[in-house]
């Protein structure tokens, strides 16, 4: 028999534990079953977090293989017993984990290669502070070395990186009231690593890692002969030349403004490009006057900000956006959180989703709003 394709990696970034990183993956994890595909929970690490241990329920959990270590017990995802289960697609929760001694392998990105070399998918998530090159600025920042870290190119073979962005103020207040860590944990947190000032320069070298990210991928795409990559048909996101170009989806929610400054402020410290676009409806299905004022509102805004604007015709939004950022050579796609309704539901597929699963040759980061944030 033919040996299996590589599967393919998915690294949900984040700048500090608490963004939601867990939490959108297992999100996706589930939209993939219900979309038909085969999805195991390789290892879940709940932090004592109810909404995210929530998302877990009803997706398989492929037990853990438990390593004596100086007289106590601990436990290790097991690659051998994921091996032997054959899954479509694996989820593996803290990418840069140190496995304790014992261990086939002495990492888990590790023990994830393995399962990319046997053909499974995979969903994994780390922080900025883990990716080896950057160990000297983190110890920097934040007076901390960090010693689990992940080599470069294991970031650069994955296929998909997704930032998982909250602003750093509504992290210190999801800290604050608990959902994190536990209270007493909580306080020692804020006067070390969580400081506001740390936060901030944390989350700037996740965006600058990202956008680093999607020009590397931009120079492999370009540097490959015509005709000899599945991906050729994606080229044409290229040919513009190497600079950033983002795209900020505007909708009539009120997250859109919130949204619109986030992609605006990395637009200007990239100096790229940026667009605010909104998708209409098909003809016989319009918005109504509310609808419409409220769009209108956020797309000045944009104007305001010097952004354009566009507005574009479609029957489906993700395709529409999505084609809409190809042919104009977007590198960057940044929308708003799915609403409640549309995450709890299962039999839904959320719009960001299905954004994700067609822009693959984009980075794509869902800002979470505040208030999102805290009922998370």
């Amino acid at each position: 028999m033919p040996e299996a394709p590589p599967g393919h990696l998915r690294i949900y970034l984040g700048y500090a534990a608490g963004v939601g990183k867990t939490y959108q993956m297992l999100e996706d994890a589930r939209q993939l079953r219900d979309a038909g595909r085969d999805v195991v929970i390789g290892y879940f690490e709940p932090h004592a977090r109810a909404d995210t241990i929530g998302k877990t329920r009803g997706l398989e959990t492929v037990p853990r293989r438990k390593v004596d270590y100086r007289g106590a017990q601990f436990e290790e995802m097991d690659a051998d017993a994921i091996l032997a289960r054959k899954p479509s697609v694996c989820v593996v929760d803290e990418f840069p984990h140190t496995n304790v001694p014992g261990s086939e392998r002495p990492k888990r990105w590790q023990d994830v290669q393995v399962l990319l070399d046997a053909g499974i998918d995979v969903l994994t998530t780390m922080n900025i502070q883990h990716l080896e090159s950057l160990n000297d600025q983190v110890h920097a920042i934040s007076g901390i070395r960090v010693r689990e870290t992940i080599p470069d190119w294991v970031m650069q073979q994955a296929e998909q990186v997704i930032m998982v962005d909250l602003t750093p103020r509504a992290l210190l207040n999801r800290l604050i009231r608990g959902v994190v860590y536990a209270p007493d944990k909580a306080q020692k947190a804020m006067e070390h690593f969580f400081k506001e000032s740390t936060l901030v320069a944390l989350r700037e070298l996740a965006l600058r890692q990202t956008a680093h990210e999607v020009e590397i991928r931009q120079t492999d795409l370009e540097d490959l002969p015509a005709g000899d990559s599945p991906a050729e048909e994606r080229l044409e996101t290229f040919i513009t030349g190497h600079s950033e170009r983002i795209l900020v989806h505007v909708t009539s929610e009120p997250s859109s403004a919130m949204v619109i400054r986030r992609a605006k402020r990395v637009a200007d410290y990239l100096q790229a490009d940026c667009f605010a676009v909104a998708v209409e409806p098909e003809a016989g299905k319009s918005r109504n006057a509310e609808e419409r004022e409220l769009l209108e509102r956020h797309l000045n805004f944009a104007r305001n900000l010097h952004v354009e604007t566009r507005v574009i015709e479609g029957t489906d939004v993700a395709e529409t956006l999505v084609d809409f950022a190809r042919r104009n050579g977007i590198t960057q796609l940044f929308m708003a959180r799915p609403k409640e309704h549309e995450r709890r539901n299962p039999l839904s597929r959320s719009l960001a989703q299905r954004i994700v699963q067609l822009a693959r040759d984009m980075q794509v980061t869902i800002v979470a709003e505040r208030e999102a944030a805290q009922s998370s």
